[in-house]
């Protein structure tokens, strides 16, 4: 991602590899457990979710959505539009919360996901343009060195969807990712009772 990029005042950052894996994973989960098939996700109704998660209002303007990719994730898995180079890179949607701008980026030469990721984390958090910013990121493999990146946010308001409970105290809010995408699932919450 280069520097020169103008940033929209809301912007998500998405490791694409982890999103996939989460979706893949619930929705395997919860057909087992529920007994029935779970329809695509609609990234637009993903999204929203998301967004709304996230305090983003009706009229927000626009919201710029940076997936980063590698070579064995190009497309996420069970997801209306899934390629991420060929289906949603220089895309975008429209809905009550605002237009979503999606872009694709993958790492070049020698980088991987993680440093690419990363990298573009702190573009983010460094530019005056961002005023709020949503994290979907592998804690897994970097979750720490993206806690200390988000301990500099200054000002930002910025929310981490993540799977399970931060590792240490944050000053930012978190939220978990699989109730925007148990919802994208169509997954009713009289269901898990």
């Amino acid at each position: 991602m280069e520097q020169t990029v103008k940033f929209a005042e809301n912007v998500m950052l998405v490791d694409a590899s982890f999103l996939g894996f989460v979706i893949g994973d619930m929705k395997s989960h919860f057909e087992r457990k529920l007994g029935r098939e779970l329809k695509e996700v609609l990234l637009q109704d993903l999204f929203t979710y998301m967004a709304l998660d996230a305090g983003i209002k009706p009229g927000a303007g626009c919201v710029q959505v940076f997936f980063i990719y590698d070579e064995a994730n190009v497309a996420l898995p069970f997801c209306q539009p899934s390629d991420l180079k060929k289906e949603l890179d220089n895309t975008a949607f429209d809905c009550q919360l605002g237009r979503f701008e999606f872009n694709s980026f993958q790492p070049a030469d020698f980088a991987t996901l993680e440093d690419l990721y990363l990298e573009s984390l702190q573009l983010l958090v460094a530019s005056a343009d961002v005023k709020r910013l949503l994290v979907v990121s592998f804690n897994e493999r970097y979750g720490e060195k993206v806690l200390d990146i988000l301990a500099t946010s200054n000002g930002k308001e910025v929310t981490q969807l993540r799977m399970n409970n931060p590792e240490r105290p944050v000053a930012f809010h978190w939220d978990f990712l699989a109730y925007p995408v148990m919802q994208s699932l169509g997954i009713r919450g009289d269901e898990l009772d």
